[in-house]
């Protein structure tokens, strides 16, 4: 009888050819664009570099995408949380429809995401006659800037959590709560303590992705210089200006930020790899 073949029995050739395919593709499509975008930017030297990225208007870009990020990072892991155990821990008509609008970020274009607020917030939208009597401003300002980066972010906790919590299952909870723990103490020391490592995952995902919005940004933000330029938005507004040095200066910087967040969870995985693998068998 014909033996079944292991994965790592196939010919040498293919694996070669398969292993040169994803390096040809991770170094023309991820390494190469890094690497152009270092050198562009300190091709002058790091003193045009340092001008661009201690400018007024790059610093309040700065500023506005680490608020923004600040606001809609915390905001989206309480909403991860509470929709990961409500769907992984009940069951509840609707569940399957709250699972797809959770995955609806990920299929709506962020542009389309920022018209929908603008229909709904801008002058002539919904609310905007209500909004414009009370002198409340969300488009053109920080709300709106929130609301967008909330929008194209709150799928990353969740998504990184229901499958995880799906294969611990319910068991170590309904044993805490039939030994009279709390809800929350239930919480806070079963449950957390088995999701921490995919919390931060997804908490470092979510960071990266808020930082590095353009679309929906673009269309609430009003691209207004120094006021409602995130950093995404003020690396256009400097290559359109021909000021090419400060593009991409600040765009190193945000290339920066994702291999720093990238170097993070790396870090973490190789720290604590012995309780990633035991949450992963359990």
């Amino acid at each position: 009888m014909k033996k079944n073949r292991a994965a790592t029995d196939d010919p040498p050739l293919l694996r070669i050819l398969l292993c040169g395919i994803a390096f040809v593709f991770i170094g023309l499509f991820l390494v190469l664009p890094l690497l152009v975008v270092f050198s562009e930017a300190l091709a002058a030297g790091l003193g045009p570099v340092w001008a661009a990225v201690t400018d007024s208007d790059t610093l309040a870009a700065i500023r506005l995408s680490l608020l923004a990020a600040a606001i809609a990072v915390p905001l989206n892991t309480v909403f991860g949380i509470a929709a990961s155990w409500a769907i992984v821990k009940f069951d509840f008509p609707g569940k399957a429809f709250l699972v797809t609008l959770i995955d609806l970020p990920f299929s709506v274009s962020p542009v389309v995401a920022g018209l929908i607020y603008v229909l709904v917030f801008g002058r002539q939208g919904w609310f905007g006659s209500w909004l414009t009597d009370h002198d409340i401003h969300i488009l053109f300002a920080l709300p709106g800037i929130v609301l967008a980066t909330i929008f194209v972010t709150f799928p990353f906790v969740a998504r990184e959590l229901i499958p995880l919590m799906s294969d611990q299952g319910r068991e170590e909870e309904e044993a805490a709560l039939s030994l009279g723990a709390s809800g929350f103490a239930t919480f806070w020391r079963v449950t957390l303590p088995n999701i921490k490592w995919g919390l931060l995952y997804g908490i470092l995902l979510c960071n990266a992705r808020a930082l590095g919005e353009f679309g929906a940004v673009s269309v609430v933000s009003g691209h207004i210089r120094g006021q409602t330029n995130t950093m995404p938005l003020h690396v256009e507004l400097l290559y359109n200006n021909y000021d090419y040095v400060g593009a991409f200066s600040v765009a190193a910087l945000l290339a920066l930020l994702a291999l720093l967040t990238l170097a993070l969870k790396s870090f973490l995985e190789w720290r604590y790899a012995d309780e990633l693998a035991a949450v992963h068998r359990h």
